[in-house]
């Protein structure tokens, strides 16, 4: 993947953010209340007592000074460890990014979170800050080690966090969309800019060398 092709992936994820937030908040109420209180709905329907408990595990993993400095800095430290250490200052400022952008959001958007919340939180449902912490560590990890099963279990671990905010009842399943699409963003602005530095999983794409005279095919007698 070049350069060009991460930053309009960013720009692009970022932008389908910055519109949903549009849709649910800023359009004439009812927008997307149908879906998000559907979806409030059910999970207050088929919630049990598992899906709780690892659900306000999720909480405290994701939320807090666990997702603001704990969880990132085990990233770091795990690529320091791997001798990537380009690779651990990209995902220091990615995360630093994502954070940024999401509380941006927050304060632009001010949506009111649900009614019925399982666990208290801080201001602003829109996007959800630990979809978003999420999608930054799958990205992350995806742009450094570009392997399918780092994007297989990157997905499950972003879907899970996603799921569990609305287990708890504290985003709307619109504020995880905003969320995924935020933390995906940030990785990938970040990265197009980092990519070769970095030491990325993906380089630029290039040109095949000129053959020279040497290289020619000799002829056939």
């Amino acid at each position: 993947m070049t350069r060009r092709a991460l930053l309009i992936s960013g720009s692009v994820t970022l932008t389908l953010a910055v519109l949903v937030g549009v849709l649910v908040v800023l359009l004439p109420e009812g927008a997307t209340d149908g879906l998000d209180l559907f979806w409030n709905d059910l999970m207050s329907q088929v919630r049990q007592d598992w899906m709780l408990s690892g659900a306000y595990l999720l909480n405290w993993i994701g939320g807090g000074w666990v997702a603001i400095l704990v969880v990132p800095l085990l990233v770091v430290l795990l690529l320091v460890l791997l001798r990537r250490w380009r690779s651990a200052v990209f995902a220091a400022i990615a995360f630093a990014v994502s954070a940024g952008l999401t509380q941006l959001l927050k304060e632009i958007f001010a949506r009111a979170r649900p009614d019925d919340m399982l666990v208290t939180s801080d201001f602003g449902s829109f996007p959800s800050g630990h979809t978003s912490n999420a999608a930054t560590i799958a990205m992350v990890l995806w742009l450094v080690f570009p392997r399918v099963w780092v994007a297989i279990v990157g997905a499950v671990w972003v879907l899970a966090m996603a799921l569990s905010r609305t287990i708890l009842a504290v985003h709307w399943i619109t504020d995880t969309l905003g969320g995924a699409l935020v933390g995906a963003s940030a990785a990938l602005i970040v990265g197009a800019f980092v990519l070769t530095w970095a030491s990325l999983g993906w380089t630029e794409t290039t040109e095949p060398a000129p053959r020279s005279p040497r290289d020619e095919d000799p002829p056939v007698s």
